[in-house]
């Protein structure tokens, strides 16, 4: 099996799991890795994701982690965590969280330089991939994520870039912009980043492609929580169709007993 860090060498799309079933029928679909996500866990735990309403229940690290487990158990391809910030500002606490990512199996993560509310001082930032680097040791892919282009007054793409390419010396692997769904910006990122490239497909409106991404010369595409959103799209869609028609015409689109059954019986291979 190709290693995942081998994976970062070419081409490849890492689409995002949120239980263990989710992750065994990705995995089955014959993508190389897949990801994991936090919006999509804290959906299915009834819980928000980012930008929390004050006093709204958010998922602690140990729930994120009972999850990860699950997924990483349930598959033989490599997993990528979503790490958030590394759940804590201090350097420390984002090492201890990696190592908690290496224990449970995974073998990539993504690290945050936002706490939910704003991004963290540059040199902080830099300092948190430094311990996250030192933690991961030579095998685990280590993803720094810059949130600037997210937030509600962006800012400059060039201070985004800038700090993705310190994120980059300071030993992360793949770098990470969300927020860019237009194919001239992503083309100045694959040209003004100094490391491969992950984007998350399907963020708004977006009519990009795989196709398209991948000509643009991007690295890693993730779907972050968009298939865990349309999965509830599609029971929200079912209930009201229930509710106010007494129809069940959604149920032409399950998938038969028998065929999850069989999938899910298989053990996942272990090298």
């Amino acid at each position: 099996m190709t290693s995942f860090r081998e994976l970062h060498d070419g081409r490849f799309v890492m689409p995002n799991a949120w239980d263990a079933g989710s992750a065994v029928i990705l995995a089955a679909a014959g993508f190389p890795a897949i990801a994991t996500t936090s919006a999509g866990i804290a959906f299915s735990l009834a819980k928000g994701d980012h930008t929390l309403p004050d006093g709204a229940p958010a998922v602690s690290r140990e729930q994120m982690f009972d999850r990860i487990r699950a997924i990483t158990a349930a598959v033989d391809v490599p997993v990528n965590g979503d790490l958030e910030d590394g759940y804590g500002a201090a350097p420390e606490r984002v090492a201890e969280t990696i190592t908690l990512a290496r224990e449970a199996g995974l073998a990539g993560g993504n690290i945050e330089d936002y706490d939910g509310r704003e991004l963290y001082d540059v040199q902080l930032a830099i300092d948190r991939i430094t311990a996250a680097r030192e933690a991961a040791g030579p095998d685990f892919v280590l993803t720094a994520r810059t949130d600037g282009q997210l937030l509600r007054t962006p800012p400059p793409l060039a201070d985004s870039i800038d700090r993705a390419n310190r994120f980059h010396a300071a030993g992360a692997d793949c770098v990470y912009v969300p927020g860019m769904n237009d194919l001239d910006t992503i083309h100045t990122l694959v040209r003004e980043l100094d490391a491969p490239l992950n984007v998350v497909l399907g963020l708004g409106q977006s009519t990009l492609t795989v196709a398209d991404l991948q000509s643009a010369g991007v690295t890693r595409i993730s779907l972050g929580g968009s298939i865990a959103r349309a999965a509830l799209a599609f029971v929200r869609r079912s209930a009201e169709e229930l509710a106010t028609q007494g129809t069940i015409t959604f149920a032409a689109d399950q998938i038969p007993q028998a065929e999850l059954n069989t999938l899910f019986a298989r053990p996942p291979k272990r090298a």
